[in-house]
């Protein structure tokens, strides 16, 4: 193997490395956004500063974010570490204490622990496993946990929930003292390269999230929740393609502006980042130029801003800083068209190159003859798979059902996250970034095809072209 080889594959490795973490830490707080949007909702209105400002009814704003929140985070992490609800009740468990033994809200302990919890219970059932006589796996099971429960429980409450109560307060002094340098806002170089790598959802609900939280708790605000999901960095991006990009990245461009701004799909843009990298430049400077004006008009939301869409930048934007926010994006829209547009204009390279970047890389995980062998009885399952499972695979799920059912192609069709790849599906449809996080999942062996662009019709023809080919 070459040294450019042999580096290329170091950084494909750390890269996938990178994603499977994050996926891990988005994947615990994207099933439970709709509660982050209902407590957000309940703060914005009745909050002090609020919209209808009520004493009584805001009594369950705190109990929601110290109680609540953490809980749903670790049930949900322990269930996709160790699947079922056996997982999931021990990471609540094992939450609980820390959350006794902090008096901080531990969204990010959650995680830690929600995870560790299912892990080791996971190790322990394996342990038993086989060893059990017939009649006492119930007495065993129920024993087990609460076992394992109580320690983990009574660790956090002693020992763990005060380590993270004081790295909470670290971080959130260490961002209060970037936001009092002006330093915050460049924390946007390395937020938009790591977008365009598909970390959005770990950025944003793994590390900005949970330390917005705590600033809503102390401000009734936050800029933190803009820091990724300013719907302008990235709307500027692909309206600049909509007018100065060339061949199959023109034409899906439109659709692809309409499919963020109001349904707050990032996943959509990112590809045509990946086609030209430079004008990846284009949102980092925006961004920056945004949250330097957010801190100037003291701008910023009560909860997370899921999806990354206007309309919900203005759901979640709190009495008195509709002006800020809405400037900001103003703000961050122009500057990154007009960036990417320069990008743009000055690339001479011919517009048939622009094509073939979104011709879709099909591989089959085995050889043709392998899978054609394996598929003589027809293609019944096909699964498409992005990140969290419910931005761009979804709005795929979508565009192939409808050309199917033109093809007079009765399968089934769903779509899931990278951590959830079903191990019964003929065919797995992803990005091309996502390749080798989804190769990591498969035992078996499926026809792994993979596209670049979900917007352009000429991937989903080839695929439906392939479907065919193995369906007759």
């Amino acid at each position: 193997m070459s040294i450019n080889s042999k580096s290329n594959q170091k950084q494909l490795n750390w890269k996938v490395k990178v994603q499977k973490f994050g996926g891990v830490m988005s994947a615990m707080v994207m099933p439970n956004i709709g509660a982050f949007i209902a407590w957000g909702l309940i703060t914005s209105f009745f909050i002090p500063t609020g919209w209808i400002p009520n004493e009584y009814l805001a009594g369950v704003i705190s109990p929601s974010i110290i109680y609540m929140l953490p809980l749903l985070i670790a049930y949900t992490g322990g269930t996709n570490i160790y699947g079922g609800r056996r997982g999931g009740v021990i990471g609540a468990i094992a939450t609980m204490g820390i959350i006794v033994g902090s008096d901080q809200p531990m969204l990010a302990g959650a995680m830690l622990m929600g995870a560790l919890g299912a892990w080791g219970m996971k190790k322990i059932d394996n342990l038993f496993k086989g060893k059990v006589k017939p009649g006492l796996e119930m007495l065993v099971d129920n024993f087990s946990l609460g076992i394992y429960g109580a320690v983990l429980m009574l660790a956090g409450y002693i020992a763990i929930g005060p380590i993270f109560s004081t790295l909470t307060a670290m971080i959130t002094k260490g961002v209060d003292w970037l936001t009092q340098m002006n330093l915050l806002p460049f924390t946007a170089i390395l937020v938009a390269p790591a977008q365009v790598l598909f970390l959005n959802n770990a950025i944003n609900h793994g590390i900005m999230v949970p330390i917005g939280i705590q600033q809503v708790m102390e401000a009734g605000r936050s800029i933190m929740f803009l820091v990724e999901a300013n719907v302008g960095t990235w709307l500027g991006l692909i309206l600049a393609f909509c007018i100065y990009g060339k061949g199959a990245a023109k034409r899906s461009a439109p659709a692809a502006a309409g499919i963020l701004f109001f349904g707050g799909i990032g996943e959509v843009v990112f590809p045509y980042a990946l086609m030209k990298p430079a004008v990846v430049l284009g949102p980092m400077l925006s961004n920056i130029a945004s949250l330097f004006l957010l801190q100037l008009l003291h701008g910023g939301t009560v909860g997370a801003v899921s999806p990354g869409s206007f309309p919900a930048l203005l759901m979640m934007t709190p009495k008195g800083a509709f002006a800020a926010n809405i400037a900001a994006c103003a703000l961050a829209t122009t500057i990154s068209f007009l960036v990417v547009a320069f990008i743009l204009k000055r690339d001479k390279s011919p517009e048939e190159s622009k094509v073939t970047t979104a011709v879709p890389v099909m591989t089959a995980v085995t050889s043709d003859a392998v899978y054609e062998r394996k598929v003589k009885e027809g293609i019944e399952k096909v699964t498409i798979v992005c990140d969290a499972g419910m931005g761009s695979s979804a709005m795929g799920l979508s565009i192939l059902k409808t050309k199917c059912s033109k093809a007079m192609l009765d399968l089934t069709i769903n779509n899931v996250s990278v951590d959830h790849v079903p191990q019964d599906a003929d065919i797995i449809i992803t990005n091309k970034v996502l390749e080798e996080r989804v190769r990591e999942k498969l035992r078996n062996e499926p026809l792994l095809l993979t596209i670049e662009n979900f917007l352009d019709n000429n991937e989903w023809d080839r695929i439906v072209g392939t479907i065919k080919k193995y369906s007759v």
